[in-house]
């Protein structure tokens, strides 16, 4: 162990990452997304898309709800408009999330805490229309953590490695 192998015991096994299952096919998507790796199956990948869509509507909702919320519907009495720059954290994850950047979605799943707080604050301490759009920013956002933790879940639920010819039969010889 001092020479940095390390000893893997008779129960540990090592696997191999597999390869992406997703090249670029046309002239648009020329590498710059996020290879999703590993063997999905099509109806997989298919459902990781509409996540990704899903993920992008709801956080466009959010952003524009925060926008127009502060800037016209209900802005603070008195107030600059300034407080509608909270929304500014948002709009850098529409780039990671269009390209299936999964570490923006595990970011974004934390991130959407703090408009979650800030909803439930506004919706029971405002009143009218205020407190209405609040309650709006708490689902939209409860949405959002929901759908970019069913992406991650579905992108990191991967088949595992095909065996090999001979490497299924042997280990069942060694099983029996």
């Amino acid at each position: 162990m001092r020479d940095g192998t390390a000893r893997v015991g008779p129960r540990c096994e090592i696997f191999e990452m597999t390869t992406p299952t997703s090249t670029p096919t046309s002239p648009e998507d020329d590498g710059r997304t996020e290879a999703i790796v590993g063997q999905h199956p099509t109806e997989r990948l298919m459902r990781i898309d509409r996540m990704r869509l899903l993920n992008v509507a709801l956080l466009l909702a959010l952003i524009s709800l925060g926008l127009s919320w502060e800037l016209w519907l209900a802005p603070l009495k008195g107030g600059t408009g300034a407080l509608a720059l909270k929304v500014l954290p948002l709009t850098l994850a529409i780039a990671g999330m269009l390209k299936h950047r999964l570490y923006t979605y595990r970011w974004m799943s934390l991130l959407i805490w703090l408009y979650f707080t800030e909803g439930v604050m506004r919706a029971t301490s405002d009143t009218g229309l205020s407190q209405i759009l609040a309650g709006i920013e708490v689902t939209l956002s409860a949405a959002l953590f929901t759908a970019c933790a069913v992406y991650v879940r579905l992108r990191l639920r991967v088949l595992p490695p095909k065996d090999k010819a001979g490497k299924g039969a042997a280990k069942a010889d060694q099983a029996a």
